[in-house]
């Protein structure tokens, strides 16, 4: 699995043969690319309908758009995205193939007016749980799984579900406060979802959410938790496999 941060809550996953595009938002100032820069994903997964997440998404009509069906039904009739999953997209606690990859949803803590907008909404916030396995009970200790927090308050299910049910290997978690978790929250989620890595992402875009990465690394070290925490630059790509072992 090989990750790429593009800044704010845009990541570019790739599991085996499979693209896989996370919330694009490219008018942030740690990337330097423009969608037209990026490669067609196969699929689009949207966390929320927030500007500052599906900003893009309309530059990437031919992905398979990976959303609640609200959302999937508002970037299709306002953003021209014909394929969602399953025709329809796909909903909270549901696990999706896609392509070499399966994409478990979850639950996020924040607020979903379509374009930041009060005039529609649009369905619960969610986050997405990317593996390279089907997820079951029975632990595998070869897979490789993603979690991308979404924009979120910390919950008590990261403790009591993602992290002891979905085992992520590595998270994604916003740090910029404000809008969402701050460092401290945000380093208590890493603790509690037990993982090996942790990227923080959502901050420095907008003046309330600037945010030094350093504060982030030693919370999570204050929390007692094992997680390496990696501040990716922009545009930058891990290969998981390697971080991991």
């Amino acid at each position: 699995m090989e990750l790429t941060w593009h800044g704010h809550s845009t990541w570019h996953v790739t599991v085996g043969d499979t693209d896989l595009l996370i919330d694009p938002f490219f008018d942030n100032p740690k990337t330097s690319l423009e969608p037209s820069d990026v490669d067609d994903p196969d699929y689009l997964l949207l966390t929320h309908a927030h500007a500052d997440h599906i900003g893009d998404a309309g530059e990437f009509g031919d992905a398979t758009v990976v959303a609640t069906p609200e959302l999937a039904g508002y970037v299709e009739d306002e953003l021209r995205l014909d394929e969602a999953i399953a025709g329809m997209g796909m909903n909270i606690g549901g696990t999706v193939e896609c392509g070499d990859a399966y994409v478990t949803m979850h639950r996020s803590d924040h607020t979903n007016g379509a374009q930041t907008s009060y005039e529609y909404d649009v369905g619960m916030p969610v986050g997405f749980v990317v593996s390279d396995t089907k997820p079951t009970q029975v632990s595998d200790e070869e897979s490789e799984t993603f979690y991308h927090a979404g924009d979120t308050a910390l919950m008590t299910e990261m403790r009591e579900v993602i992290g002891p049910y979905l085992e992520p290997d590595a998270v994604a978690v916003p740090i910029g406060d404000h809008f969402t978790m701050g460092p401290s929250q945000a380093a208590i989620a890493v603790d509690w979802l037990d993982a090996d890595v942790a990227f923080p992402m959502h901050y420095d875009t907008f003046p309330p959410i600037e945010q030094d990465p350093a504060d982030f690394e030693r919370e999570v070290e204050a929390t007692g938790s094992d997680a390496e925490v990696h501040a990716l630059d922009g545009d930058e790509t891990v290969d998981l496999t390697e971080t991991l072992y």
